[in-house]
């Protein structure tokens, strides 16, 4: 394995290489992402004029331009860039003809991962409408919280979901329509062309500056907020992550290595959530990949559905693509069309991403990093750079993204200085809905979106986060960065995943604990776990107790763990 210095040789080059074919996109007077300017929040800042610009006009463009390529797999069922267009165009007739939507109209959509949700989304864009995209793991009480606070009226949800409103008691006034995702998706959103519609139906004109969706915010402190975005944000982030592909993809394709196989990616992260919408979805229209549908996450499941569509992308929170690096029956399955293995939602632990580059032959290892207040955009890490920096979530993703490290009342600190991390882009949304004082409170005086991570960059623009601010550990005045904690931890052979967190101490005001869920077929007592961090970390930031528990951690509807959880579960053995 190559040493630091030469790595730092590699990662610089990928980020020369990287630079100069996004220039030659953007620069050239027929390059694929030309650009423009545009004023938002009084700042001036950079958008690709070069592109369809509404969510329908790039389903239109994109599903026509690819055709009869296959676009959405889901269980049996396989439909082309046209068949789903088609049904997509069919259902928005529907909802226009038959429901009465007009533009503007909120529309909540709440499904498990699959062809009908997707089909629904593109419909309820085409109509229109703001997609409002409920986390379809809430139960029913909190399905209904977001419904009234937006003011949907319909929402579209398969069986589950559909019971749970039902079921909850609440009257949220939206109405309701069912879709089938265990039959042919024609025969499954049969009910949104009951009362008529089809795809003669006129819809209306849809213009950059109409909202297009809501998206919730996790929820970790607290309540979660609807974030409203307009169809300029929306496409814009879509386009900054097309940006990045390509530009990895011309990279290695004029050092010899294109690739070899039509994109494929799988589904496995929750379609309602911004990573899987903007990165997975969105960005599939523009670079014609297939997408295949997993309703429920299964490692071996995932193995076999890499080799049998010869997947070429795959994005998880990182334990998703650490449990493919280290399955007992890898060998099993021919990973080989497998290239990127991306990460989003939190760092990945350093020991993580040696192990996936190692274990996971002709694959490099990606960490993406972004806010639903951001739709997505943010940093990116890519594969020899991410190998050189792995503690590291990257630079700020080109042409369209500025990422700055600013105090308390948003002034901008100088490079090697921590503070809060802020994101700038066309792709910000417009702000919480019906939260004034929220939406204020996210953004600095000139436009930056305050992310709530605590960070700082280094001289080559490479960011690192340190914590959350409100998840520092604060231990007798000293500061203690959770993710260090954790990291340490993740070096043991025998940890699945882990959660470091303070605790209330009566003599020092908090101290780490952590909870450990261990790896299938291994033992480690917390007094081991406790030993080996002795040469690792420092004593004040190694956790006062360890528990070892037998099941994975609780996650929020964006697949962090859900540290305000544990908190309250373990408050009470202090």
């Amino acid at each position: 394995m190559a040493d630091i210095s030469e790595r730092q040789d590699i990662s610089a080059r990928l980020d020369r290489e990287m630079d100069d074919a996004i220039a030659r996109m953007t620069a050239a007077p027929d390059g694929l992402l030309q650009l423009g300017t545009i004023e938002q929040r009084g700042v001036m800042l950079p958008y690709v004029v070069s592109a369809p610009q509404t969510l329908p006009a790039l389903f239109a463009t994109y599903c026509a331009h690819y055709g009869d390529r296959e676009f959405l797999v889901d269980g049996d069922e396989r439909l082309t860039f046209v068949q789903a267009y088609a049904a997509a165009r069919r259902a928005a007739g529907g909802l226009v003809a038959g429901y009465g939507v007009q533009k503007g109209d909120r529309i909540g959509l709440a499904a498990r991962n699959g062809a009908g949700w997707v089909i629904a989304y593109m419909a309820i864009c085409m109509a229109g409408g703001i997609a409002t995209l409920l986390n379809g793991w809430w139960g029913g009480n909190e399905l209904a919280e977001a419904v009234v606070e937006t003011g949907c009226s319909i929402v579209i949800a398969d069986g589950r979901r559909h019971a749970a409103l039902a079921e909850c008691g609440v009257a949220h006034g939206a109405r309701m329509i069912r879709i089938r995702q265990t039959v042919a998706t024609s025969e499954g959103l049969a009910e949104l062309t009951e009362f008529g519609g089809d795809e003669t139906t006129p819809l209306p004109d849809v213009t950059p500056q109409d909202d297009a969706t809501i998206l919730f915010t996790s929820g970790s402190t607290g309540r979660s907020k609807g974030a409203l975005s307009d169809h300029c944000a929306v496409v814009q982030g879509t386009l900054n992550f097309v940006s990045a592909t390509v530009s990895v993809l011309d990279t290695f394709t004029r050092r010899g290595a294109p690739p070899t196989h039509l994109p494929a990616t799988l589904v496995c992260v929750p379609l309602f959530h911004v990573t899987a919408e903007i990165s997975v979805l969105l960005q599939s229209f523009f670079i014609g990949r297939k997408l295949v549908m997993m309703a429920k996450w299964d490692a071996e499941d995932a193995m076999r559905l890499i080799a049998r569509e010869q997947i070429t992308y795959f994005i998880g929170v990182p334990l998703m693509s650490y449990e493919l690096a280290t399955h007992p029956k890898r060998g099993s399955y021919d990973l080989s069309t497998l290239k990127d293995v991306a990460s989003g939602g939190a760092p990945r632990p350093p020991e993580q991403v040696r192990r996936i580059a190692e274990e996971l032959t002709g694959a490099y290892p990606v960490i993406g990093y972004g806010l639903t207040e951001t739709n997505a955009v943010g940093c990116g890490n890519f594969r020899d750079a991410y190998l050189a920096k792995p503690a590291s979530t990257g630079r700020a993703t080109k042409p369209l993204t500025e990422v700055a490290i600013v105090d308390p009342a948003g002034g901008h600190l100088p490079i090697g200085q921590t503070g809060e991390i802020a994101i700038r882009s066309v792709a910000n949304i417009k702000g919480y809905w019906n939260r004034p004082e929220d939406t204020a409170a996210l953004f600095t005086p000139d436009g930056f979106v305050r992310t709530g991570d605590v960070g700082y960059m280094d001289d080559d623009g490479y960011v690192f986060i340190v914590d959350r601010i409100k998840d520092i550990i604060i231990r007798g005045g000293e500061n203690i960065a959770s993710p260090e904690v954790e990291s340490a931890l993740y070096a043991h052979p025998s940890v699945q995943e882990c959660a470091v967190f303070g605790q209330s101490d009566a003599r020092l005001g908090e101290v780490p604990v952590a909870v450990v869920h261990l790896r299938q077929g291994t033992h480690a007592t917390a007094q081991e776990l406790g030993d080996f961090l002795i040469t690792r970390l420092a004593a004040f930031k190694r956790p006062a107790r360890i528990w070892i528990v037998p099941d994975p951690l609780p996650r929020l509807g964006t697949e962090k763990v859900d540290k305000r959880a544990l908190k309250e579960a373990y408050a009470i053995t202090n």
